[in-house]
């Protein structure tokens, strides 16, 4: 069973990770969605979402972008990160287990909060 969350606005993948409305969190196995919940997005705060989804068993976040201090630490947890993701939050999962997800993002070097 792998769990894989994605940063989502209106279940559509987010193009900044921290400033999503939620995170749909899908249980994966076999290649197939077996499950799948949302969970609002509980603060923005400096490290505080990876460890907070790492809490949740995630394996692998996926986002439109994310700040290099949130990589370093899903890095730091084994979660595997992949950026640079558009669309809707279930077809994108689907595409990742089918190995067709097109991602290519880098980590967002400009913050302004």
């Amino acid at each position: 069973m792998k769990k894989i969350a994605v940063a989502s606005d209106n279940k559509t993948v987010c193009g900044h990770f921290g400033h999503c409305e939620s995170f749909e969190i899908f249980e994966t196995e076999g290649g197939k969605i077996l499950a799948e919940q949302s969970v609002a997005n509980p603060g923005h705060k400096p490290g505080f979402l990876p460890n907070y989804l790492n809490e949740a068993g995630v394996h692998v976040i996926i986002s439109g972008g994310m700040g290099g201090g949130a990589v370093q630490i899903f890095e730091e947890h084994g979660i595997e990160v992949v950026l640079g993701a558009k669309g809707n939050s279930k077809a994108v999962v689907q595409a990742y287990l089918d190995g067709t997800l097109e991602a290519g993002g880098s980590v967002c070097r400009e913050h302004n909060h």
